[in-house]
């Protein structure tokens, strides 16, 4: 058996196979597998089914998530990746989880019911201001982003600004057939990357084949 070891706070690995210990024992959230070692209840994250595990998977250099951190992400839908967030955070940190649809914040709050420590919000991600008073009084930790908009740099700016404070990071998934169908995907990383740098310094580019196609994750800390 391949030996489990730590790669970031709240992060494991067997192999090839990431987990996270299991915020709320013996439920699942996707249908993962649970896996049981010295003592602990770990969920084994899909790199197929969640772009962040994807990026880890594919070298992420820094994974700004830790116990008590406050997360701001957008396009939480059904709550895959944030599930896995919400292990790593415990329950002193908090995601707030902002998506448009109301047939996946319908999941989301199914989910919410046993990890508290996700905020449900039913919002338009192009308007910031229109959830603004859920975060107040809160600093956050991490922007992440992950919306099938044309303007995806745009909105991550916007709820920078408005949102975090100098030395944030941010992590923005760019999915370059929501932009452009006919652009090469890495020129379109490109311009994104570069409308980033308004507000960011950029840290990292990862891209996310063969998990999901021309796609990538942008790690980022806000000027």
């Amino acid at each position: 058996m391949k030996p489990m070891k730590q790669i970031f706070p709240g992060v494991f690995s067997r192999g090839k196979t990431l987990l996270t210990q299991n915020f709320s024992p013996g439920r699942k959230v996707y249908g993962e597998e649970l896996v049981h070692f010295e003592g602990k209840e770990l969920r084994v994250w899909n790199a197929f089914r969640s772009k962040l595990g994807a990026a880890i998977s594919n070298g992420l250099k820094e994974l700004p998530l830790s116990g008590g951190s406050k997360v701001l992400y957008l396009g939480i839908a059904e709550g895959t990746t944030a599930s896995h967030m919400s292990d790593i955070m415990g329950e002193k940190g908090v995601i707030f989880g902002v998506d448009v649809a109301e047939r996946t914040m319908r999941k989301l709050i199914e989910i919410c019911d046993f990890r508290p420590n996700i905020i449900p919000i039913l919002a338009d991600a192009n308007r910031p201001e229109s959830y603004a008073e859920y975060l107040k009084g809160h600093k956050i930790d991490l922007l992440y982003q992950d919306i099938a908009q044309k303007n995806q740099a745009e909105i991550f700016n916007r709820n920078a600004r408005m949102f975090l404070r100098r030395g944030s990071k941010g992590l923005l998934v760019i999915k370059a057939r929501s932009i452009s169908q006919k652009e090469k995907a890495d020129a379109i990383f490109g311009k994104e990357t570069g409308l980033l740098e308004k507000e960011f310094k950029i840290l990292q580019t990862v891209n996310l084949r063969p998990f999901d196609k021309e796609h990538a994750i942008v790690l980022c800390e806000k000027k």
